[in-house]
């Protein structure tokens, strides 16, 4: 199983959803973006801080520094279910390689299948496969 794999299923069962992490060898940083229904508070970032500090050492995973923080407003979003939940808010989307010569796209998610998100771009549906997308972050609304 990898780190990410191990963190995902230890988060969800604090009730937690992984939203993404990253782990650097230079500075030994490991990164942890966590969510929850209702958002992110100071003390679920403790609480979790606290448990994954533990589990870590138990578990024999090196690390130097532990950060663990909400995704912010801009959230990513990288699994389908991340775009079902978010159904009808604004997204920006870069894709891997261009379709008609763009590559970048702002719109609101209507739906996403296993494959595929769809958006509303401008009044056109537009269809977006997974497999393509490079990065995907909600748009705040202010």
């Amino acid at each position: 199983m990898t780190l990410e794999t191990l963190l995902e299923t230890t988060l969800n069962g604090l009730g937690y959803e992984l939203v993404d992490m990253s782990m650097s060898a230079k500075s030994g940083l490991l990164r942890i973006f966590i969510d929850k229904e209702g958002g992110i508070t100071l003390d679920d970032c403790t609480a979790v801080s606290n448990h994954l500090s533990n589990w870590l050492a138990v578990e024999n995973i090196a690390y130097e520094h532990l950060e663990v923080s909400s995704p912010g407003l801009d959230r990513p979003l990288k699994k389908p279910q991340d775009f079902r939940r978010f159904a009808g808010e604004k997204v920006q989307v870069k894709l891997r390689m261009a379709i008609a010569g763009q590559r970048r796209f702002s719109g609101v998610i209507r739906g996403a299948s296993a494959t595929q998100i769809e958006l509303d771009v401008e009044g056109q549906t537009v269809m977006l496969d997974f497999a393509n997308m490079d990065t995907a972050r909600l748009v705040p609304s202010l």
